[in-house]
């Protein structure tokens, strides 16, 4: 005997199934976010489960829409991994993981207290306390070798959230220290760009006369946002804090040094020039 929907289908109205069927095409695609193919499976039975009229236009509509998402890790060989991870999570149990440290290149090993999956730009990531460091630390999904899930229970802290854990940090690394105050003036070229997106919770703009943009931010840690400001070349100049225009400059004398044959050539060829 076939089992009746948990909310008919009649009860939707055209444009939350739409959003639905969009949404879980998308994030469901192999392309995009790993491990959601049962939001594309999900999809396909709420769509057969409509009139053939309704069904038709749907489809009309969702052919007509498309979201470009940025590239993500596909974490291709890591399904049982993140299943796991999973199982841990819904009995609360501590796990114990293998992981590759990108630091040294070598295997670890630690016990962890899983609080979240959590899945930011372009991968997934495992949130919990380590006894290792002995401390909430971050690990990326896709570096996680084998999992073994243990008998220990897991607490999740009634105060642990991702924004506190992540307090101001520009992406997923929050620094030791005072969070600091950060402006970066863009060049005239990028301003509109810049002043479209939300980057940042705390970001705040003023646009100058001459086109440019001032943008203020406040974050738990330089390096990441350093990586970000280098992305728009001579556009951007940090005004302040002097410890990031130092971090700036010590990356750009390291590309010097990379193309530095490049930029012999073009100090001593009239024909090339600087633009």
């Amino acid at each position: 005997m076939p089992q009746s929907p948990l909310v008919p289908p009649e009860d939707f109205s055209f444009e939350e199934v739409l959003a639905l069927l969009v949404l879980c095409y998308e994030l469901g695609d192999d392309r995009n976010l790993p491990f959601f193919a049962a939001a594309r499976s999900a999809a396909l039975k709420l769509q057969s489960s409509l009139p053939a009229r309704q069904q038709e236009r749907l489809r009309r509509a969702a052919e007509s829409i498309e979201i470009h998402l940025p590239q993500t890790n596909p974490l291709f060989g890591r399904q049982e991994v993140f299943g796991r991870l999973l199982q841990a999570l819904a009995e609360r149990r501590a796990v114990r993981i293998r992981y590759y440290r990108i630091q040294d290149g070598q295997f670890a090993q630690t016990k962890v207290s899983p609080y979240r999956l959590f899945f930011s730009r372009r991968s997934w990531y495992l949130i919990g306390r380590s006894t290792v460091h002995r401390a909430v630390r971050t690990f990326n999904v896709g570096r996680i070798q084998e999992v073994t899930i243990l008998e220990d229970r897991v607490r999740v802290p009634q105060r642990f959230s991702i924004d506190r854990y992540l307090r101001n940090a520009w992406h997923l690394i929050p620094e030791p220290g005072r969070d600091q105050q950060v402006h970066i003036r863009f060049g005239p070229k990028v301003a509109t760009n810049v002043a479209e997106v939300i980057w940042h919770k705390t970001q705040r703009i003023e646009f100058r006369p001459d086109g440019s943009l001032d943008f203020y931010v406040t974050v738990s840690g330089l390096n990441e946002i350093s990586w970000w400001i280098l992305g728009y070349g001579q556009e951007a100049e940090v005004i302040q804090p002097l410890e990031l225009r130092q971090l700036i400059a010590r990356h750009i004398a390291h590309l010097a040094q990379v193309y530095r044959h490049e930029i012999e050539a073009l100090a001593q060829s009239p024909d090339l020039g600087w633009k």
